[in-house]
């Protein structure tokens, strides 16, 4: 048997800029995450019947002789489409995550990762990290059939604190020297409730900016910005102007769609603000999912008991510092 695992992370700012072609259109673009604990798992074991996929989470099973009879419309796509690339055989592949569904804290793509480092190493096929970055992306982009970003599978590969460089030269991700336990002692996670759908939400600001429209070029140039000014933020140690640009990334993500923010949302922000919370942001694309709340650590309780008064579910989480493991 074999096991893998690779952790969820929180965007802390830039998020969708990651799309490609849309960081090309922004001078400087980045992406800031920070891995955290919730994991996604992956278990390959020995099969005798030829290919056994199976999703605890779902609670759908594939079975198939060969890995080329395996079906797309069998109700598990991304297995599918790992175990076709990979060849797998005699094998059941069986994965779970720690995730609640569509949270935004990338757990499928952190899953991608895990079942990538498994199937590689259980395969013999190369497990450079490139080479599994590059599966990754392709393979969910053939699941979800609209473009991925690229942030998201980097903190589940190699876990910490970063930010994603994104130019005409590539991505290139650049560890932040940080201390885990100061963000983490700033930052309450929780769960709304209603999940959210990434792949069509982003999709329709993509077509939007490719399309010219300057609302939507204008609030990525913020996003932009903000980012850098987070990320200088951070490696200053200056939690209170951490806060203020996590705030300003917001107002500037809700300006994308109509969509990113719901009166649930808000409500739940008010909540938190009320409690001591000097600014929030819903993680993911919007519209459902999770949503982190940050503030100064000594009001982090009340912040936690707010939100959960306020019907969401607080997760609990540390900042995770290692990513994929596969032994």
């Amino acid at each position: 048997m074999l096991a893998s695992s690779a952790p969820t992370r929180i965007d802390l700012a830039g998020g969708t800029i990651d799309i490609w072609p849309l960081y090309l259109f922004h001078d400087g673009a980045s992406t800031l995450n920070a891995a955290i604990s919730l994991r996604a798992h992956v278990q390959i074991e020995p099969y005798a019947d030829g290919v056994s996929l199976r999703s605890i989470d779902t609670a759908r099973e594939a079975h198939a002789q060969h890995w080329s009879e395996l079906a797309e419309a069998n109700g598990l796509p991304l297995l599918t489409f790992l175990a076709r690339h990979y060849q797998l055989e005699n094998a059941a592949l069986i994965t779970r995550g720690e995730s609640p569904a569509g949270a935004g804290i990338a757990g499928s793509s952190a899953l991608t990762i895990a079942a990538c480092g498994a199937l590689a190493q259980w395969t013999h096929r190369s497990t450079d990290p490139e080479d599994l970055l590059n599966v990754a992306m392709n393979v969910e982009c053939q699941t979800i059939r609209v473009p991925t970003g690229v942030q998201d599978y980097r903190p589940a590969l190699y876990g910490g604190i970063a930010t994603i460089q994104l130019g005409v030269g590539g991505i290139q991700r650049v560890a932040l020297d940080v201390d885990p336990r100061e963000l983490e002692a700033r930052i309450v996670l929780a769960y709304t409730g209603a999940p959210r759908h990434s792949g069509t939400n982003n999709w329709e600001i993509v077509k939007r900016h490719l399309d010219g429209d300057r609302n939507i070029f204008d609030a990525f140039e913020r996003i932009r910005d903000t980012a850098a000014a987070l990320r200088a933020a951070l490696e200053a140690g200056n939690w209170d102007e951490v806060g203020r640009q996590i705030a300003a990334e917001w107002e500037n993500r809700k300006r994308l769609a109509p969509g990113v923010t719901t009166p649930d949302i808000d409500r739940l922000i008010q909540g938190a603000t009320a409690a001591g919370a000097t600014a929030a942001k819903v993680c993911g694309a919007g519209g459902g999912g999770c949503l982190f709340c940050y503030g100064p650590p000594a009001a982090r309780s009340r912040i936690a008991a707010a939100l959960a008064q306020g019907g969401a579910r607080v997760l609990d989480y540390h900042i995770e510092t290692e990513g994929l493991r596969v032994g």
